[in-house]
């Protein structure tokens, strides 16, 4: 008890000398992206052996490390062997996340986690306790490697066979990783997957994957948690569900399933994409286009021929994104969630949100609109900022800084070409869309720690609508 009192006097001290978990999640992420961006603009990380320049390396670690795969170099050419393998350590470390993946090089260093270490994990997955963070770390990284080695099993089918054991092996093992962590870059080709836009393999592998990680890890250990004590509660399975799994859930099939149907009936007759598919395959693609767009970035079709239906769709689903602790970026699945509960709870007149005979706080309301506020004027100001350095077409800037917004990486073919004032612009974008418009928006604020408002204002009526 005394060491818990010491540690919180502890924290609080360091709370208001600026390390609070907020700040050092910004720091562990810039810090990373300037090693990995030292160590690509070296020679021996590019095929020719000469250097790469700075702005290029810089955007390359950003993209990497914030899991978005915008690039401004071709990743399969531009980069040697080592260059790649910094690429997907950095994907690996952003998937993760800089707090557990230094928790999980401190246990294998076989370094004590201390209380501290303790807070930092509690805080980055919003855990109601203290106990069982240590294993839960473990689990989480145990849980991803084992998904990426499956997934790496199952490229390896189709690529071994097309480029050899080691090349086909490597690509199988990159993909594995750029596709679960959402980071959407790969070392197949110049165009992505669209070489492979019918082989079922690549589409359900990158698709599972993506899937998976973008539910999140504490939805993960819920589900089996849940399934494995199915026969203790009187309802079954979902009787142990959470109601934050519940509605990750329900969001994520109805965004993949509606997405998937409306780029089908987008796409049916466009010569530029699926028009001149079987029906088996334009299902396929349109079911990849719909997953994909929820923070991967691969492509099976390209992105400049979509109709503007479809255009318009990607862009929302982009900004969406997957759902808490995962991998996936965006506002987040729940986010959205909330919103539509929120609006539905006010039109039908109830003074408060419900969700499956459940209570809604107003502070869970007060984020979503927060985070989704400031997602939305990041993305209206990066965009303007572009249009004034590049001077590019509406629809493809804006789907470009929601695609960086949303650490999606699918493009209409503008990145490689855009200034360096235009790169940096995305550079910072996909920095904040990674660690979160409301992460970055704490981390820079001078609060006050250990105060609490105690004055209550008077009121005055604003007219809404």
């Amino acid at each position: 008890m005394e060491e818990k009192k010491q540690f919180s006097k502890k924290a609080f001290s360091e709370k208001k000398r600026g390390f609070s978990t907020t700040r050092i999640i910004a720091l562990g992420f810039a810090g990373a992206i300037l090693v990995g961006a030292f160590l690509l603009a070296l020679p021996v990380s590019s095929a020719e052996g000469t250097w790469t320049n700075p702005v290029d390396a810089l955007f390359t670690a950003t993209t990497s490390i914030c899991v978005t795969g915008l690039v401004t170099v071709t990743t399969a050419l531009h980069w040697s062997l080592f260059g790649q393998i910094v690429i997907l350590v950095l994907a690996q470390l952003g998937g993760l996340g800089v707090i557990t993946a230094a928790m999980c090089i401190l246990i294998l260093a076989g370094r004590r986690i201390t209380l501290k270490d303790r807070m930092l994990i509690q805080e980055t997955y919003n855990m109601d306790t203290l106990s069982g963070l240590v294993r839960l770390v473990v689990r989480i990284v145990k849980g991803t490697f084992f998904l990426e080695g499956i997934g790496a099993l199952f490229y390896a089918f189709v690529f071994i066979p097309e480029f050899g054991f080691f090349p086909g092996l490597w690509k199988a093992v990159f993909n594995a990783v750029s596709a679960f962590c959402n980071a959407g870059m790969d070392v197949v080709g110049e165009t992505s997957l669209r070489t492979y836009v019918g082989n079922p393999v690549v589409n359900v592998t990158t698709m599972a994957l993506i899937i998976l990680s973008g539910l999140g890890f504490m939805v993960w250990w819920n589900l089996i948690d849940s399934w494995k004590k199915r026969k203790e509660h009187k309802r079954g399975f979902a009787a142990g569900l959470t109601l934050h799994t519940k509605l990750v859930l329900i969001m994520t099939a109805a965004l993949i399933f509606g997405g998937a149907l409306f780029f089908f009936l987008f796409e049916y007759r466009n010569p530029e994409t699926i028009g001149n598919m079987s029906v088996g395959d334009k299902v396929m693609a349109s079911f990849f286009q719909s997953v994909t767009t929820r923070t991967a970035g691969f492509e099976t079709v390209p992105q400049a021929g979509l109709t503007d239906g479809s255009t318009l769709l990607t862009m929302i689903l982009m900004l969406i994104g997957g759902s808490p602790a995962g991998t996936a970026g965006g506002i987040k699945t729940t986010t959205v969630g909330i919103l539509i509960l929120i609006i539905l709870s006010t039109v039908r007149g109830k003074r408060e949100t419900e969700f499956m005979k459940r209570r809604i706080s107003a502070d869970a309301g007060r984020t979503a609109l927060t985070v989704t506020g400031l997602a939305l004027m990041v993305v209206i100001a990066a965009s303007l900022l572009l249009f004034a350095t590049d001077g590019l077409e509406f629809k493809d800037t804006v789907y470009e800084v929601v695609s960086a917004m949303g650490t999606v990486g699918l493009t209409r073919g503008i990145t490689q070409g855009l200034s360096a004032a235009g790169k940096l612009i995305l550079i910072a974008v996909m920095y904040i869309g990674r660690i979160g418009p409301v992460t970055l928006a704490l981390a820079l604020a001078m609060k006050r720690r250990g105060k609490e408002q105690s004055i209550s204002l008077p009121e005055e009526r604003i007219l809404i609508g």
